[in-house]
């Protein structure tokens, strides 16, 4: 996968299972993940450089970018612009 302009490829990170006393989460309770690793970047655009790098793991808003599966793993793909922090 190679994504264009100012796009990022990212995997999510798996949701949480539990929580820090030991709760078990049921699928229904589970909250989107909102942090996870990228997969790919595209070239940039506007002669602008990307900022972020493949393996970079990034933290990104609550209903940024699209989600899609490729070979039966989730992805999401977001511009560059809603990735907020790089970890």
């Amino acid at each position: 996968m190679k994504p264009i302009n100012d796009r990022v490829i990212i995997k999510p990170a798996p949701a949480e299972e539990k929580t820090k006393g030991g709760i078990i989460i049921p699928d229904t309770a589970k909250e989107k993940p909102l942090k996870g690793e990228v997969v790919a970047v595209g070239p940039g655009k506007d002669g602008n450089m990307m900022t972020v790098h493949k393996g970079d793991t990034v933290l990104y808003g609550k209903y940024a970018g699209q989600e899609f599966t490729y070979k039966g793993v989730d992805y999401l793909i977001m511009r560059e612009d809603d990735i907020l922090v790089i970890l």
